[in-house]
């Protein structure tokens, strides 16, 4: 069996190789935080029960509206500026964690004043929920040393940051299910969210030391932050969209009723168990694809056939047996207490193409300088997904929000391509993947 394996491996290039080893890295990393955190999440779940579990998700929900401004879409755009040019590390590194720790800081008083105005302090009710929303966004501001994340994602090596993720999930885990047997508040959970990011943060600088590279090089350049805030804003902006027409039925459920939401956030998490792989697979990838776009453009539109391929092949794989199993899963993992939320979990896990074929047109909006679609079409279904909400909440709930989604992706993600001329590429990468035939047999064609 080994040697059939090794076989396979030698009729594969040496870029195709390394993006396999960085994927089978990134997968081990993320079925590992799946696995803790489906079985400590479930855990927490049930302690805390649907209302506590629906405000938790609600305050997180709220932070996340904010976060694209603490992460100031730079992600791609310095992983891309490495692999193009590794000289400007230094600099872009060094600007990139300053322009994220400002965000950080501009979140946290973003998010504060504004829970404090919805929330005003005359009304002790609302308390705890202000509390959680500002303990969970002090969070964004040790985002930033995710700079470090972005230096061995260019270079297809995460398998370093991949060690060190583990281990703080491990140590997280453990104190919430230390949390939860000594009957800890719902605020101590917050208190150890804000944790899990600066122990993330400080473990990504150990790694990042120890293979030999040393922050104290880094550089804050204003000339190099102009040009990545030039480029970067339509990200910003976009991400802020995104995260609107994502997180806004969250939050109008979770402000008529914060159990609803428990069984509504349930089905989510559900649904997106899964969501990290089309996520490694576009960092692993993405490096590959933009050397290969200025060096033969008929060869980068095949790979890129292959990737929308594989998001296809991938979402089917997921949504079509959650969707069938749904009953049985909610009722095995969080008992009756959360048995409303089955429905919901087998329609929304179908939304999950937005995830598989956002991600991947994200990418494709990158490599071809086309970042402004972003930002106009994460607008327009923002205004979408909100007025849908607000049509459909009052009336069925949970089950609302979650036709709301499935329409909203339908047609920001999938119908716009063929609406736009510039778009159509891409919408034509998507048609041609529907042929399951086809797609399959480019993804097995990587092999022979």
């Amino acid at each position: 069996m080994l040697d059939k394996l090794n076989a396979v491996s030698q009729r594969l290039g040496p870029g195709l190789r390394q993006v396999l080893g960085n994927l089978a890295w990134l997968l081990t990393d993320q079925i590992l935080q799946m696995a803790i955190g489906l079985l400590v999440g479930v855990w927490v779940a049930r302690y805390l029960g649907p209302a506590d579990f629906g405000l938790l998700n609600y305050a997180i929900a709220f932070v996340s509206l904010f976060s694209s401004v603490a992460t100031m879409g730079l992600g791609t755009l310095v992983v891309r500026d490495i692999a193009r040019n590794p000289d400007c590390k230094e600099d872009t590194l060094g600007t990139a964690f300053a322009i994220q720790f400002v965000g950080g800081i501009i979140t946290l008083l973003l998010t504060v004043t504004v829970i404090s105005v919805l929330n005003p302090k005359d009304n002790p009710n609302d308390s705890l929920t202000r509390w959680l929303v500002g303990i969970i966004a002090a969070g964004t501001i040790f985002q930033s040393f995710e700079t470090i994340n972005f230096w061995f994602q260019s270079q297809v090596q995460s398998k370093y940051t991949v060690v060190a993720k583990n281990s703080v999930s491990l140590l997280v885990a453990a104190l919430r299910i230390g949390l939860i047997q000594i009957k800890a508040p719902l605020i101590a959970f917050a208190w150890l969210r804000l944790g899990e990011v600066a122990f993330a943060g400080f473990a990504f600088a150990l790694v990042y030391q120890s293979k030999g590279n040393d922050l104290k090089l880094w550089r804050v350049s204003w000339l190099r932050g102009k040009e990545l805030l030039r480029e970067s804003w339509p990200l910003v902006l976009s991400g802020l969209a995104v995260f609107i027409y994502s997180k806004i039925d969250q939050i109008m459920l979770g402000s008529l009723s914060k159990t609803e939401l428990g069984y509504y956030a349930v089905a989510v998490k559900l649904s997106e168990i899964c969501d990290f792989l089309p996520m490694i697979i576009a960092s692993s990838i993405f490096p590959k694809l933009a050397n290969l776009r200025d060096k033969n453009y008929g060869e980068y539109i095949k790979k890129f056939q292959i990737y929308s391929d594989a998001m296809l092949i991938l979402w089917l794989g997921v949504a079509l047996p959650i969707s069938l199993l749904a009953p049985f899963i909610v009722q095995t993992l969080y008992g009756e207490q959360y048995a409303a939320s089955a429905r919901v979990l087998s329609v929304y896990v179908w939304a999950q193409f937005g995830s598989n074929f956002g991600i991947a047109r994200n990418a494709y909006f990158a490599l071809e300088g086309q970042l402004r679609y972003g930002l106009y079409l994460t607008v327009v279904g923002s205004i979408f997904n909100i007025v849908l909400n607000y049509l459909l909440i009052p009336i069925y709930g949970a089950f609302g929000a979650t036709v709301a989604t499935l329409i909203t992706y339908f047609y920001v993600i999938i119908l716009v391509n063929f609406l736009i001329k510039e778009l159509r590429p891409f919408g034509n990468l998507i048609l041609n993947s529907l042929n399951l035939y086809k797609a399959a047999s480019r993804l097995i064609g990587l092999i022979r």
